[in-house]
């Protein structure tokens, strides 16, 4: 049964194609009915997905392909949802890397491609996007290849084959001279060079839990790559958790893919990808073994959060207004199950009981949290970010990140003047067709509030990715926001009239009709220093009429924040309020006298 089997894992950097091209392979290989309406990048499931572009969870489906059965994983292309590469990963035999055939490789690239490398996989590299306008194919192969050297992949991995293809059209080939109408040439290379599972299927049964679900019908689900043995539905295994702890108990349902579906079965073998319901209690990492031999397998390593904020109870004067779940207990609750998923987050009680120190691998990765946690009727107020330091070999230590830049010309002094203040250190220049690629290492701090800064002195014609690096020795100070914010200074509804002669003073984040509370930031100071603001007085009524008095009041646009530029945004003694319908930005204390004090005491 294994020798039909191919478990292969798609890898890419953000927006280099790999959720179409499995749209394409999906069709291709004859999953849908012909009638069948088509949902476009089918695997980006969840609405967060779908609204960003980005794949956030690793997905699992299996396609049927001239007697083959391939067993195909969807990972995440950004390096904050490594947690979820790391772990899909041990499921698989070879890789799909994904290159764009403009772009090149990209900061995400080489963090998914460093994985597979260091665990003995042997990638298959396809160059996508042949067709876009400007494609440098044979240069891109170069480049590819430069950085497999980089990472010190082995000579086996560097005799990998190559793919040309068009994603959004449909078709690959071999060499670029071809003619192709179809992904045949791509399923002929994961036949051939893609090795089948090694399992024993006459061993002991053993499976590494890699992802963990909930069904409401049938309970928590495990989805894991079967490494030896076979297991029949209704059978007694053996759990063993990450302590060494054996507990027994009976398989309630045994799930195989079916193209996007899944469908009972009653067996599977060693080398195929399965979903087991029943045990309520297993985690990520975790095994799942016969129960007369019941062995562990190597827990899985995941790298180590490297950014981490606190997550509070909501306590300003809209609280329990517009959120469902408010209390402490509600967040500990929604944190504690986050975690039985999400392997890369650590949650940590702090001396407040309504306070929680929440550490992921970034911005995003926590961002995305909170995001959910919104969507689901939670109110919560998180703190600025802040980088995890460590201790090695005596010296403190901070993350380092691999920042690579595509900008034009015109701009590039600009940003990396900017850089500079931030203690980066450029490593590489390229010219590309009419931009520059910049490379830089600079501290995680340096990074946090940047990307705003950098559409603004690019004009948004800039392109930004980083990626984790390393630690290194602690770089010294990186100064933070310049400007000042406008505070109101009590409660209300925010006035055509009032908003009008404050907007001179800088950049307002809210617009006429908006309540407010004191402490709330309504703008942008164009100064350095804090104002507090009258944001709802009105204009006086008289029984004088004369020219000019009765002018229109004409406000601009106020400037909307998403959720990750408010957390960019804020400083040490500001909070970001999120609730189901709002995204408020505000003073840490809300009472004008108690931040004095508080300023006074540092």
């Amino acid at each position: 049964m294994s020798q039909e089997i191919r478990n292969i894992a798609i890898i890419a950097h953000v927006d280099h194609g790999k959720t179409t091209l499995v749209d394409a392979m999906l069709v291709q290989s004859g999953v849908y009915r012909e009638n069948q309406q088509i949902t476009e990048r089918v695997m980006d499931s969840n609405d967060l997905e779908k609204e960003r572009g980005i794949t956030i969870l690793a997905k699992n489906l299996s396609i049927q392909h001239g007697g083959l059965k391939i067993n195909i994983v969807d990972t995440p292309g950004h390096a904050d949802f490594g947690g979820e590469v790391e772990r899909v990963l041990k499921m698989v035999d070879s890789v799909l890397l994904l290159v764009d055939a403009f772009d090149g490789p990209m900061p995400q690239t080489r963090f998914v491609l460093k994985k597979s490398l260091e665990l003995g996989l042997k990638p298959i590299v396809v160059i996508n996007k042949i067709d876009r306008p400007g494609s440098r194919p044979e240069a891109v192969v170069d480049m590819v290849f430069d950085l497999f050297c980089e990472l010190n992949a082995d000579e086996n991995q560097l005799d990998f084959p190559i793919v040309y293809s068009s994603a959004k059209l449909g078709f690959a080939k071999a060499e670029l001279a071809d003619e192709s109408d179809n992904l045949e040439p791509l399923f002929d290379v994961i036949r051939d060079r893609v090795d089948p599972p090694t399992g024993d299927p006459a061993a002991p049964f053993q499976l590494l839990v890699t992802n963990i679900d909930y069904n409401k019908f049938i309970g928590r689900t495990a989805t894991g790559k079967i490494v030896n043995g076979t297991v029949k539905s209704g059978e007694t295994v053996a759990h063993i958790d990450r302590n060494g702890i054996i507990k027994n108990g009976r398989i309630s349902k045994l799930l195989g893919y079916q193209g996007l579906q899944q469908i009972e079965i009653a067996e599977a073998f060693a080398g195929d990808i399965i979903t087991i319901a029943g045990f309520e209690e297993l985690g990520i990492g975790e095994t799942l073994a016969s129960s007369d031999a019941p062995v562990a397998l190597p827990y899985v390593a995941i790298d180590q959060p490297t950014l981490s904020m606190n997550f509070i109870v909501n306590n300003s004067p809209f609280a329990g207004t517009e959120g469902k779940w408010v209390t402490s207990r509600n967040i500990r609750d929604r944190l504690t199950k986050e975690l039985r998923t999400n392997v890369a987050l650590k949650v940590e009680d702090t001396e407040n009981t309504d306070t929680f120190k929440v550490s992921g691998r970034g911005e995003l990765h926590l961002s995305v949290l909170i995001e959910n946690m919104r969507r689901e009727g939670f109110e919560l107020a998180v703190s600025k970010p802040q980088v995890i330091f460590r201790e090695i070999d005596g010296v403190r230590s901070e993350p380092m990140e691999f920042l690579t830049i595509d900008v034009p010309e015109e701009y590039q002094g600009t940003v990396i003047e900017k850089l500079g203040n931030r203690k980066a250190e450029m490593v590489s220049m390229t010219a590309m067709d009419g931009t520059n690629r910049l490379e830089f290492v600079i501290p995680a701090r340096g990074l946090i509030g940047y990307r705003t800064e950098f559409m603004t002195d690019t004009r948004g014609t800039g392109v930004l990715n980083h990626v984790f690096h390393e630690y290194a020795p602690y770089k010294g100070e990186i100064e933070g926001r310049k400007n000042g914010v406008l505070i109101a200074m009590d409660s209300g509804e925010t006035v055509a009239y009032a908003l009008f002669n404050l907007q001179d003073r800088g950049t307002l984040f809210v617009g006429p009709g908006v309540k407010f509370y004191d402490g709330m930031i309504i703008g942008q100071n164009a100064k350095e220093n804090d104002l507090v603001v009258n944001c709802n007085r009105g204009k006086k009524l008289t029984n004088v009429r004369s020219s000019g008095t009765d002018e229109a009041v004409r406000i601009i646009t106020p400037r909307a924040m998403s959720l990750e530029q408010a957390l960019e945004f804020i400083n040490e003694d500001e909070l970001v309020e999120v609730t189901p319908k709002s995204i408020r930005m505000r003073k840490r204390y809300l009472d004008a006298n108690e931040r004095k004090k508080m300023e006074k005491k540092k």
